[in-house]
């Protein structure tokens, strides 16, 4: 089974705290969903995870093989997959020739149409033709192409459609049915805890809540108070 755990990190912007003792497990086959309202540092816990910034303490771990000194590159060929906001392609390049780039010698290209059967009529036009939602599919199935173990998924959603949100998310349930752990950062909690193993609330830096999806489904008012800091302490 894969785990990736994140133990007491602490990780600074600009000499500035943001995140504070943050453990985490992300495991096979489950979605782990981060929640936190804007500003609680879940796209800094993600960038600091893949390597983009630096921790300043605490430790990485992948399958018990640390992760935490290694550069970005080495962290996705240890199987580390972070899909970034802001659905990145390359415009002037086909569907199919972007999937190419991130090909994995084992993978071949079914894997992605497997997922997005809507891609297979697009292969051969150029990305920065496609919807936004065309667009996320890409980055996503470009992602799993490189065949890692754990994908972290941020705010997949912005900016599109309800209906092609809820398309979005059926696929991300597929990749962990399918064996993958994956950490999802959404800003439409329902539909992320919907689909969802276990959660995860960050306010401030810090985690405030770490239980099952089903725990906060059935209580909107404790995750309400979860962002918010009304308890004025760990929920």
């Amino acid at each position: 089974m894969t785990n990736l755990s994140i133990k007491a990190l602490e990780v600074d912007r600009s000499g500035i705290p943001v995140i504070r003792g943050v453990d985490f497990v992300a495991a096979s086959g489950e979605i782990s969903v981060l929640l936190g309202s804007n500003g609680a540092g879940k796209t800094t816990l993600l960038e600091s995870l893949s390597g983009i910034i630096p921790v300043r303490a605490g430790a990485i771990e992948l399958d018990g093989t640390a992760l935490t000194r290694l550069r970005p590159g080495a962290r996705a060929k240890a199987g580390l997959s972070h899909v970034e906001q802001g659905r990145t392609v390359f415009p002037e390049m086909t569907t199919e020739e972007n999937l190419k780039v991130a090909l994995h010698p084992d993978a071949d290209l079914r894997e992605a149409y497997d997922l997005f059967p809507e891609l297979l009529q697009r292969r051969t036009v150029r990305t920065g033709m496609l919807s936004g939602g065309e667009q996320q599919m890409v980055v996503i199935a470009r992602s799993i192409v490189n065949r890692p173990r754990v994908i972290m998924i941020d705010e997949m959603s912005s900016g599109l459609a309800p209906v092609i949100v809820g398309r979005l998310m059926k696929a991300v349930r597929q990749l962990a049915d399918n064996g993958m752990a994956v950490v999802l950062v959404e800003q439409f909690a329902a539909l992320a805890l919907a689909i969802g193993n276990r959660a995860y609330v960050l306010r401030r830096g810090q985690m405030v809540y770490d239980g099952g999806c089903e725990e906060l489904i059935q209580d909107p008012a404790r995750l309400h108070r979860l962002y918010l800091g009304d308890t004025g302490q760990a929920a």
